[in-house]
């Protein structure tokens, strides 16, 4: 039999009027991968924290039957880590400021697989973390000797690991079997049932009442005996009349009687519709929103970049990727700060989501007032938004030190939705927000008329809304005109020297197209041609 190593029982957690757990029970045994799932605000770091020991909860207890390691969302780990973890997820010895948020990520997780647990918990473990980081994450997780709970919005880390996933809402914990896409599809599946049930129930709700409103109609036109009848035909109409009322009358009370002991079926709470129009009424209208040349990036003797390129195309969706602390986030931050190598054209309008996005917010202020700091549209449509962005109505007005993180970050992309930049620059924007705000925000940034630069490592999010892609290569960046899924079967494909040829001279035609065109920039293109020249060279010679 599977040993229990940890159980929740009757967990109650409050934060003033609020419950925010009302957990009847919860089972983790060995072996056991659960995925931990829900909007932002609906307890999932605070679960966790209840079930590592860190919060006591208001009502009910955690039996702990093994060692726990909890590795928090945010914060920094202690220095303590065993050579092993510290060489497999690369995590910088000791803490220091400049950090990436993927560096602190592999600290904290070194510092949580270094304890001697059998159960361990993980609070958003994927965040900032690069393809290298969550491959090694994947790895740990699956052969982890003993059970894990961690709460992430990565889908596929979640289909690659969960044996389960639960589902916190109300309040309430939920389990479905599988990883997430089994579970978003028996989601589905229940939700449409409880609504074909709720609908089956109004409508027997709305036949009985009308039955009812019938019956007393009818008894209320019962005529009385006409003045001009007899005693004795008179008496005999009322007695009949009387029949007929009292039998009308057994009809609408049997009528209430099934009204009322009609099994109530409450309303199906439904995913609010986040429909969102990310604007650009006023996009670039040139052949490039912005241009790079020359770029070099050095930290102290450490070369990230040196004379680099790139070109963000108007109207184009552009993923920037590479490892963790290649140098991605300061290359943006040049952007931002206008770095003299950098061309920007003088109709775009740069909006700016970073790392530190909510440190950019202003804790002492409403969600609203935050929202409404670089916005020139009406309240009424920061309400909109902060709506469809699944923030409630009674947290609008709330100071955001007492929102959680996701809910921050919410407030952080309506108040860039109001602005009026029509070039975005996104660094890690799917940090923090919840599964169901993710797959809306997806859709939003699909739909955007604008131009896109995005870093994220989340392999879903990139492939559903990148159109193209640059790469940190060495102390240069590369770029693809395609998806990320297309260049994954390329470079499947690509180790086969015929193939990888083939591949070589279309791209080499494709340039040539462009060039012939004179829509293109001349020069980026060139130099793109010329390296791919030089490898199909080499590939010639055998080299």
């Amino acid at each position: 039999m599977t040993q229990l190593l940890l159980e929740a029982m009757d967990i109650q957690v409050g934060f003033g009027a609020q419950t925010v757990l009302a957990v009847e029970r919860f089972a983790l045994y060995d072996g056991e991968r659960v995925g931990l799932i829900g909007a932002n605000g609906a307890g999932k770091s605070t679960f966790l924290r209840v079930l590592s020991g860190a919060l006591a909860p208001d009502a009910g207890a955690v039996r702990r039957m093994a060692p726990v390691s909890f590795m928090e969302q945010t914060g920094d780990a202690a220095d303590e880590f065993s050579a092993r973890e510290a060489g497999e997820f690369r995590a910088v010895a000791t803490a220091r400021d400049g950090l990436s948020g993927g560096e602190k990520t592999r600290r904290r997780l070194a510092s949580a697989l270094s304890k001697n647990a059998a159960v361990l918990l993980l609070d958003e473990p994927t965040s900032d973390l690069d393809e290298e980081g969550i491959n090694q994450l994947r790895q740990r997780i699956r052969s982890f000797r003993g059970a894990v709970v961690l709460v992430s919005h990565d889908r596929a880390l979640l289909d690659e690991v969960c044996t389960s996933i639960a589902e916190l809402e109300g309040g309430k914990l939920t389990l479905f079997p599988g990883g997430y896409t089994a579970y978003w599809q028996e989601r589905a599946r229940r939700r449409e049932f409880a609504q074909f049930e709720y609908g089956q129930y109004r409508a027997e709700q709305a036949r009985l009442r009308q039955a009812i409103q019938h019956k007393a109609e009818q008894a209320s036109q019962v005529r009385k005996a006409p003045s001009r009848m007899g005693n004795s035909e008179a008496r005999l109409h009322r007695r009949e009349a009387t029949e007929v009322a009292e039998k009308l009358q057994g009809s609408r009370k049997a009528l209430e009687s099934r009204l009322n002991h009609l099994e109530a079926k409450e309303r199906p709470r439904e995913d609010p519709a986040i429909r969102m129009r990310l604007g650009a009424s006023d996009p670039v209208r040139a052949r490039n929103a912005l241009e790079m040349r020359d770029m070099t990036i050095r930290f102290g003797a450490r070369v990230l970049l040196e004379s680099a390129r790139m070109v963000l195309p108007a109207g184009s969706r552009t993923a920037l990727l590479g490892p963790n602390g290649c140098g991605k986030t300061t290359l943006v931050a040049r952007i931002v700060a206008r770095d003299p190598r950098v061309r920007i054209h003088p109709q775009a309008r740069i909006g700016y989501l970073g790392q530190d996005a909510l440190a950019s917010l202003e804790a002492d202020k409403s969600a609203l007032d935050n929202a409404m700091a670089l916005s020139e549209h009406p309240v009424d449509v920061a309400r909109t938004v902060l709506a469809r962005l699944n923030l409630r109505a009674d947290d609008v007005h709330k100071p955001l030190s007492v929102l959680s993180g996701g809910e921050r970050m919410k407030v952080a992309l309506a108040r860039l939705m109001l602005s009026r930049a029509n070039v975005l620059l996104l660094d890690e924007p799917t940090n923090h927000i919840d599964i169901f705000t993710l797959e809306a925000l997806e859709s939003v940034l699909c739909e955007y008329a604008g131009t896109l630069l995005v870093i994220s490592h989340d392999r879903r999010f990139v492939e559903k809304i990148a159109t193209r892609l640059v790469f940190f290569h060495g102390h240069s960046l590369e770029t693809f005109e395609g998806t990320l899924g297309e260049w994954q079967a390329r470079q499947n494909r690509a180790d086969e020297p015929d193939v990888y040829l083939a591949i070589l001279e279309m791209r080499m035609a494709e340039i040539t197209a462009k060039i012939s065109t004179g829509k293109f920039d001349r020069t980026v293109l060139d130099e793109e041609y010329e390296a791919l020249s030089q490898k199909r060279q080499a590939l010639l010679k055998g080299d």
